[in-house]
Parts: structure tokens; sequence; C-alpha cells
């Protein structure tokens, strides 16, 4: 199973998540700069909500990606204030035509003293199992 990492980080707190998912994975973790130009059956795709939104960079990635080369993409990421991703992602993959899987992994993250310390080694674990876990 080929399995690829991506993230978009303003803060460097999904990095700090994509790189526990991607040694789970047995992989390495890229941002999204770097374009999915093999076949991968699952893209984990890290992200965070700005401005009540995915970064208009996630969405044009998404946009960009070949539904012939990813198989499905995994949502996981970080947030101070807000909640889970999921929807905003799974919009632009539908119009992408690429499943997205149901699964996700979430927790906080610091900004401005926020949630200080997060993600913290419990979230890297935790990012890691759920990881291994998607890859069973």
């Amino acid at each position: 199973m080929k399995v690829t990492v991506r993230y978009y980080t303003k803060t460097g707190n999904t990095k700090r998540l994509a790189e526990a998912v991607a040694k789970a994975a047995g992989t390495e973790a890229f941002p999204i700069s770097k374009p999915v130009d093999e076949k991968t059956d699952i893209l984990f795709l890290g992200n965070s909500y700005y401005a009540f939104s995915i970064d208009p960079e996630v969405r044009d990635f998404i946009r960009s990606l070949d539904p012939k080369l990813v198989g499905r993409i995994v949502n996981f990421g970080s947030a101070a204030m807000l909640n889970s991703t999921w929807k905003k992602v799974k919009s632009e993959a539908d119009k992408a035509g690429i499943q997205m899987d149901e699964r996700e992994f979430h927790c906080k993250g610091e900004f401005k003293g926020i949630h200080k310390g997060k993600p913290d080694e419990d979230d890297l674990k935790a990012a890691a199992a759920f990881a291994r876990s998607i890859m069973e």
C-alpha cells in the first residue's frame, strides 16, 4: 500500500502532526507545495482552519490532485478554536472526484497562547496510532 503525507501549516503545529503520521506510515511528510505525482492509495492531508475555512492554498492543492493518482484522502489537523476541517476538505475532494475517508484525526493546537504546548507528545502519539489504524 502506497501512503503519502502532505500538510499545510502556518504555526508548525500541523507539520509536527504530519511528521508523526508519516513516521507511523513509513514515509516522509511534505508541504502541499510538493505535488502528488505518483499513484498513492492513501493521502494523509494535514490542515487547519484559517479565518473560518481551509486556507485557499489547501483548496487549490485538493483541486490540483489527479483522481487517477489518489485513492482516498484522510484528513488530519489541529486548531485552537474550531474543530474539524473534514467537511470543507470533503467538499473540495468531491469536486476533484476523490474519495474522502470518513475517519479523521483532530486535536487542539496552540495559537497566540491558547492551548499552550499543543499538540503535545500525547497528541503526536495519538496521531501516529490513528495513521496505523487507517493502514490496517
